[in-house]
């Protein structure tokens, strides 16, 4: 049976970004997260282990660009989860610009 997490508005403070500004200055990114996943009796993913997952890569990763993150994040996950069917991450750099919120999307099908 096929089962949904979703992670919302996941906020914190990082260094990511190419801008001379964004490589010495943390700033606040978003996550936004679809993970479609293989669920059996006593086999689930942990949406804890998920959440502090993209925290501790984004976090520690000092990126450059979205998409190396996005694309190591994808990597993690099929490493780390089980039954993984697919997966949708998006990166929000909600402050970067004052007339809009920027972000970037990376989804990978497991099937």
């Amino acid at each position: 049976m096929s089962m949904q997490i979703r992670i919302e508005k996941l906020r914190f403070e990082t260094v990511i970004g190419i801008l001379p500004q964004e490589r010495t200055q943390v700033q606040s990114v978003e996550v936004d997260a679809l993970i479609d996943y293989r669920y059996a009796k006593g086999k689930y993913l942990d949406y804890v282990e998920a959440v502090d997952l993209i925290r501790t890569m984004l976090q520690n990763g000092k990126y450059g660009l979205i998409e190396d993150a996005l694309e190591d994040l994808i990597q993690a996950f099929s490493e780390r989860f089980e039954g993984l069917e697919k997966i949708e991450i998006t990166i929000w750099k909600p402050d970067i610009l004052c007339e809009c919120i920027v972000g970037v999307t990376r989804e990978k099908s497991f099937l």
